[in-house]
Parts: structure tokens; sequence; C-alpha cells
């Protein structure tokens, strides 16, 4: 099975903060931590905050947080949003299908079939259920002394 990068990195950014819940936490440190680039990070960012998932701040003392609580946010929508571009077979794909057979193929029904099984599955997880009580990933997501996580400040700069 793949995933996109785009949807690894959602993941690991949203596992990330769960760790770090209610602290402003920066793309450096998720770099740090989750071994990716700081421009990866800055799409995947944007895209987390326009659907909701995370809180940003700006400026200096800017970083970003979740804006709903681990139990709200569902793996299976996580998934449908940043997966929905990608069509990893042509079959699925509407408009540049050329397969001769898709008429006929009984193998894209079970393909749809199974691709809906596995997000049923991501479904009944949530970020909580992935990042509570999990030592071994929180102990992966600790931050060294010399980095200084700042306080959730209240205001609207939401975006």
């Amino acid at each position: 099975m793949r995933i996109t990068k785009r949807t690894n990195i959602a993941m690991r950014v949203l596992m990330f903060c769960g760790a770090h819940e209610g602290v402003l936490v920066t793309k450096a440190m998720v770099a740090e931590k989750c071994n990716t680039s700081e421009s990866h990070l800055a799409q995947v960012i944007y895209k987390l905050a326009q659907l909701g998932y995370l809180y940003t701040q700006r400026g200096r003392s800017g970083g970003f947080t979740l804006a709903r609580p681990m139990a709200e946010i569902v793996i299976g929508d996580i998934f449908r949003e940043f997966e929905s571009e990608q069509h990893n077979l042509e079959c699925f794909a509407d408009g540049d299908n050329t397969c001769p057979l898709v008429k006929g193929c009984r193998l894209r029904l079970t393909l749809k079939e199974a691709l809906e099984a596995f997000y049923n599955r991501l479904d009944k997880e949530t970020l909580d259920n992935l990042v509570c009580g999990n030592t071994a990933l929180l102990e992966l997501f600790v931050m060294p002394s010399c980095h200084s996580t700042r306080p959730l400040r209240t205001g609207t700069d939401r975006g």
C-alpha cells in the first residue's frame, strides 16, 4: 500500500501537535522530529489549517496547534482529504481513463470495495487513539531543552 507524501506529512504534523497539545509548535520543530522539509510542511500545514484541523498564529511568537480535540480528528477524514486528488489506478480516473476493459471489468468493483474497507477501518481511528498512551511516540517527540515551546495565546489570528 502506498500513501502520498503529503498524507504522510499531515499525519506526522497532527501526531506531533497531539503530543504537544495546547502548545504552539513551529515548522522547524516538526521538521526536525518528523524528518521532513519546512517547504513540504508549509503546504500541508496550510491545508490542515484551511480544513480546520490546525490553529495557526503568525508573527514572531507564532506557530500552530490543534484546532480541535484529538478525539474529534478522525484519521479516515484526513486520508480522504489528502488522498482524494490521487488516482492510483487508471480505472478510477474519470477524465483520462483509456482502459478498454472499464465497462466489463469486475476488478474495478473489487478494488473500489477494498478502498472503502480501507477507509472504513481508518474511520474507526482518531488522533487520540494514535497519540494518547503511546509512550514510544511521545518519547520520539520530546524536544531538547534548547527549543522553547510557546504557550498558546488566545487570539483571532487563524489561517
